[in-house]
């Protein structure tokens, strides 16, 4: 999660949004704060993608489809990477289940590698999937990734990984508010995250600090402005949207370098920070 960012896959919001009649028509199915505004949403991407440019040496852009709606901007969940490819997954939200064939196709036709797909009843989004190290995977257990889609990942993953841990996450905002793993921690180098205390489990805090990181604690108020979303472009540097000064200042007091991009038609109306936008396809 924190290792030199070399190949990532977006979503351009023109692509994702199409057109200021289509995110009319549709920000309340897919449960935004507010309708973003087109324009805006495209400069906000640019920014974005011009400190995505300066670190990252190949960015492949998922194409405009009919068959995905809104939420399909937020690259990282219909797929995790592994060292072997990519694990194909299906949605927790019904919506967003549509965009994992059209990932899949996509990858085929790049020739990115597949390790394996979920079946079945399993549901999992990609930010419930958090690599602790190479070979330590956390799994958020929550109204995104169900019980059968964990026993399916243990099973792809069980050559790659030592050690599986689920963590329960916590009801919060309600199953229709989008609560991820990944909402409350962010990996930015082998002993430092940045993390939401107040959602996390005892046993996953005591775990960190047992393992010898440092905690960058957000307060409540940048948490709403998703300053625990936070993205490695390497060890500790990182991209972050505006709106979090108190979390970017620890950030930089413990030697991290950080980059801010505005977000909010992108991010925060859609509840989807730098991790979401981009999915880390090869690191290292």
């Amino acid at each position: 999660m924190y290792k030199k960012l070399n190949t990532v896959i977006v979503k351009h919001p023109k692509d994702a949004f199409q057109s200021q009649e289509h995110l009319r028509n549709e920000w309340k199915k897919f449960n935004y704060i507010n309708e973003p505004n087109f324009m805006k949403a495209q400069n906000e991407y640019e920014q974005f993608l011009s400190i995505m440019k300066e670190h990252v040496g190949q960015i492949e852009f998922l194409p405009v489809s009919e068959r995905v709606g809104l939420d399909s901007l937020y690259a990282h969940d219909p797929v995790k990477f592994t060292k072997k490819g990519a694990i194909i997954l299906k949605s927790g939200k019904k919506l967003r289940q549509p965009e994992a064939e059209v990932y899949k196709e996509f990858l085929q036709e790049k020739e990115i590698p597949i390790l394996g797909e979920l079946s079945g009843d399993a549901v999992a989004d990609g930010g419930d999937l958090v690599w602790l190290d190479d070979r330590t995977l956390l799994i958020g257990r929550g109204y995104r990734t169900n019980d059968e889609a964990i026993r399916q990942i243990k099973e792809m993953t069980k050559d790659l990984v030592d050690e599986c841990i689920v963590v329960q996450l916590p009801h919060d905002q309600g199953e229709e508010e989008c609560l991820h793993l990944m909402s409350f921690i962010s990996i930015v180098d082998e002993n430092l995250a940045v993390v939401y205390s107040r959602l996390m489990p005892v046993f996953l805090r005591q775990m960190l600090i047992e393992r010898g990181f440092q905690l960058i604690e957000v307060p409540d108020n940048e948490y709403g402005r998703l300053g625990c979303n936070v993205l490695a472009l390497a060890p500790r540097v990182c991209v972050m949207a505006y709106g979090s000064p108190y979390t970017k200042e620890q950030l930089i007091e413990a030697g991290a370098t950080v980059y801010e991009y505005e977000g909010n038609e992108i991010s925060y109306l859609g509840t989807g920070g730098p991790t979401c936008l981009t999915c880390p396809v090869s690191r290292g």
